[in-house]
């Protein structure tokens, strides 16, 4: 079975994957999340070393545990035949209210069948008051990258 799209990629084909991305994290269901990875997928997140499906599931149950409300904007910087590079921002509170910009970078690798088998994230958050959000709960514009602060 295969995930489309499916390398190698074009310009139109890579931000098809990455708004399909954006549209799934936006749920926040790890398993669907986590069905776009292969069963033994690797990532680094932040901190994090994380191998398989599994673990992917355990570690976004535990990120949207803490990580309360997120809405994730990504936009495509670069990519290759089967590779994709994209800049993020997501938005969240904690359990004390506090509210979190985070912003990342993270570097994809696909498989033939349009699965990732290689996630690197790199991320940084920034505390900002409730008023200063930025990122809508629905998408209305489909080209418009996140500001950058």
């Amino acid at each position: 079975m295969t995930r489309q799209p499916v390398p190698p990629f074009d310009e139109q084909s890579a931000r098809a994957k990455v708004r399909a991305a954006e549209d799934a994290w936006n749920t926040r269901d790890a398993e669907k999340v986590a069905g776009a990875y292969t069963p033994d997928s690797e990532w680094r997140n932040r901190d994090e070393f994380i191998s398989g499906r599994d673990e992917i599931v355990a570690f976004l149950r535990r990120k949207w545990e803490r990580e309360l409300d997120y809405r994730l904007r990504k936009d495509l910087w670069a990519f290759t035949d089967d590779r994709i590079a994209v800049r993020f921002q997501y938005e969240w509170h904690d359990a004390s209210g506090q509210w979190w910009r985070s912003y990342g970078n993270e570097l994809w690798e696909f498989d033939a069948e349009g699965y990732m088998r290689r996630r690197e994230a790199s991320i940084n958050d920034v505390a900002i008051d409730e008023a200063d959000r930025r990122i809508p709960a629905d998408r209305d514009d489909d080209d418009a990258p996140p500001p950058l602060r």
